[in-house]
């Protein structure tokens, strides 16, 4: 089984353009999302899913620069955009990671692969997993798995525009159809935003880089955690902050 790991990004965000581009510690955002995916050896290769925007040429680059392949496709239709960039890199199973992300955990993704395939290894149906169906890891570090079947019957099924912009609400709003899953925290940390979609927000995750980024090591949630713990003060930076609803 092919397991591909497929960053969705591009530079039109309308919250903060060009966001992914932005640098953390001398490292584009998204060079630090490649990394992060990267680390986790469980994962056959990893694609960088952009949109056929002129705008985006600099995605692909940085793709390039970074060492990993690339797919441009539509950029409105992000579902067909996965399922070609799966299919043309052959996946079996899909990982879908945005990339805006950049303190993704690399061994929260090897634990869902692990329970995502020790599950269909016994013949216990499992056709799609996510930490944020039931939130209670910190936004940020979101993580859809699912199969290919999945997406494939996703992409010619679907057909509301809500189910094409954000490639899985197809999969995961039809349990009479599909096996879906979520994957739980021990404990809530739901309360924590991580991700970035604003000035606030990369004002705390540069915060967090300065403090935690050392060259040849990727630093772990716990660390963020306890430097959050730490500094309470941190928490409050991007609290207001509400999410963009589709």
């Amino acid at each position: 089984m092919r397991t591909v790991a497929i960053i969705q990004a591009r530079m039109g965000s309308t919250r903060l353009p060009g966001k992914v581009m932005r640098t953390l510690c001398g490292d584009t955002v998204l060079a630090h999302v490649i990394s992060r995916v990267k680390a986790c050896s469980l994962i056959d290769e990893v694609v960088v899913a952009t949109t056929a925007s002129l705008g985006d040429d600099i995605i692909a680059a940085e793709a390039e620069r970074c060492r990993v392949r690339f797919y441009r496709g539509s950029e409105e239709n992000v579902l067909e955009r996965y399922y070609l960039a799966a299919k043309q890199y052959r996946a079996d199973i899909v990982i879908r990671v945005t990339s805006d992300c950049p303190l993704l955990d690399p061994n929260l993704l090897a634990d869902m692969l692990e329970m995502f395939a020790n599950k269909r290894s016994v013949g216990t149906a499992m056709d799609y997993l996510s930490n944020s169906l039931i939130r209670s890891y910190p936004r940020g570090l979101d993580i859809e798995i699912f199969t290919f079947a999945s997406l494939k019957k996703a992409h010619q099924e679907a057909k509301h525009y809500h189910e094409k912009e954000h490639v899985t609400p197809y999969i995961y709003q039809h349990p009479e159809i599909f096996t879906v899953q979520g994957y739980v925290a021990d404990v809530d940390l739901s309360s924590y935003r991580w991700t970035l979609d604003t000035e606030e927000d990369f004002k705390l995750i540069d915060e967090i880089y300065t403090t935690l980024c050392r060259e040849g090591r990727i630093f772990t949630t716990d660390e963020v955690l306890m430097l959050m713990r730490k500094k309470p003060e941190l928490k409050e930076i991007n609290a207001h902050i509400e999410q963009k609803q589709f």
